[in-house]
């Protein structure tokens, strides 16, 4: 079975989701960040390999500038999603 409802949706349901996944994923990150901003700088951290249990030691540093990234690309993504709403409402 799939995570997906059986019934198409409606373009404004589907962007209510988007925007709500894009706002859950906005909190993670800036979890992260804050995590990876509070640790001490010789601690080791380590990356999860995506669709794995395996684990690579990994340079807080990086982490943090790949977080700050992802983080940054969030926000702008929603920042768009907000402005194309706004433009809808408009016409």
């Amino acid at each position: 079975m799939s995570g997906r409802p059986p019934w198409p949706e409606d373009g404004e349901s589907a962007e209510l989701r988007q925007k709500e996944e894009l706002s859950r994923r906005i909190k993670e990150q800036k979890i992260a960040v804050d995590e990876l901003s509070n640790l001490k700088k010789n601690r080791r951290v380590y990356k999860q390999q995506p669709n794995s249990n395996i684990f690579f030691l990994a340079d807080r540093t990086e982490m943090l500038s790949q977080c700050k990234n992802t983080l940054d690309e969030l926000k702008k993504a929603h920042q768009e999603l907000e402005n194309s709403e706004k433009a809808k409402i408009k016409k």
